[in-house]
């Protein structure tokens, strides 16, 4: 349960000429049809209080605190669900102040969007329970945080008609001083009932949505760190197949090593040395891996390294084919290293 405290305003009993006034006022309206006559409602109390607007919605209290106490107070008033009442001291109030002293602050502006629907809303409670200051000071709070609100004109319009309204009902009606401070009283009772409930029912709608904000940033989060899992495995399976492939080929390699070791040749002629490589005076190596059947001739050669490439392959190979071993049990695939040098 919140506790929200607000000061009642001081009632009078309204005298017998101040009543006379009042039907006269209202017989003029009636004549007339004008709006802008219509807040004539307020001679009901003993002094009209000076009308808030957006320039005045902030009080001169809330505009002398400094940035730091204004930031405190907005987020204990928006913590304890004092979101835009009581005067001088809610979270809109404080907002709009930190607003005028930091205009390029994102999270104000963020916090001010966020509490304009339910400002919005507490105007229009508190034009169907007549209870125009609260609505005028409300308002006044809207058009200062966004005098361009698509809902600010309808808002107004709404004000001016229901105070008219009223006005001319209590003229009619002339009710009696016992009657008006009964309804006063029963109004400040549901005023405040009504303004609490909206409050709490307003949080808790902030509170959900932080709370799903909250949980989506959460699962965006775990995501993410799936999918760095994800590629962490997969990497880490790259680089275990790659360890197993180097593995084979040095298995492969040595046992075609132990096998060519076991090879006697009989005749290995020297590969030919190709002219334009001879002409330029450019040397090189060929790595040719070869069978050798069981009659000891060469069954198959192919390039494994070259350096420089394609310059000294076709004459490697041809070389390999036309060595000869002696005959062996089982065919036996090894490699063997040509070198390729002009100068000798």
């Amino acid at each position: 349960m919140i506790d929200i405290t607000l000061a009642r305003p001081v009632r009078r009993r309204p005298s017998i000429n101040r009543t006379v006034a009042v039907l006269c006022l209202a017989v003029l309206v009636a004549a007339c049809g004008k709006k802008d006559e219509a807040p004539v409602a307020a001679a009901t109390t003993e002094q009209a209080a000076p009308a808030v607007t957006p320039a005045t919605a902030v009080s001169t209290k809330v505009s002398a605190m400094s940035v730091d106490a204004l930031r405190e107070a907005a987020s204990k008033a928006y913590t304890e669900n004092r979101l835009y009442a009581p005067a001088e001291d809610n979270a809109v109030e404080y907002y709009l102040a930190l607003r005028d002293k930091l205009p390029g602050d994102a999270a104000v502006s963020s916090a001010l969007v966020d509490l304009l629907p339910m400002t919005v809303i507490a105007i229009e409670q508190s034009v169907n329970r007549e209870d125009f200051a609260e609505a005028q000071r409300l308002a006044a709070l809207l058009e200062k945080a966004d005098a361009n609100h698509p809902a600010l004109a309808r808002l107004k319009e709404s004000i001016t008609a229901r105070q008219a309204e009223v006005a001319t009902r209590t003229a009619q009606q002339a009710l009696t001083a016992e009657e008006q401070a009964k309804k006063q009283a029963e109004l400040e009772k549901q005023r405040l009932a009504d303004q609490k409930k909206q409050q709490e029912d307003a949080a808790k709608k902030l509170a959900a949505q932080q709370t799903a904000d909250r949980e989506a940033a959460q699962k965006r989060a775990a995501d993410q760190r799936a999918a760095e899992q994800r590629e962490t495995e997969q990497r880490e399976a790259e680089q275990r197949a790659a360890q197993q492939r180097a593995a084979q080929q040095a298995a492969t390699a040595s046992a075609a090593s132990t096998a060519g070791s076991d090879l006697r040749a009989l005749s290995t002629p020297a590969p030919r040395f190709p002219p334009e490589a001879l002409r330029s005076g450019q040397s090189g190596e060929v790595q040719v891996e070869f069978t050798v059947g069981t009659d000891g001739t060469v069954t198959a050669a192919r390039v494994v390294r070259a350096n420089p490439p394609r310059i000294f392959d076709r004459e490697a190979v041809n070389a390999v084919r036309k060595w000869r071993f002696q005959p062996v049990a089982a065919p036996v695939t090894t490699r063997r290293t040509i070198g390729f040098d002009p100068g000798q």
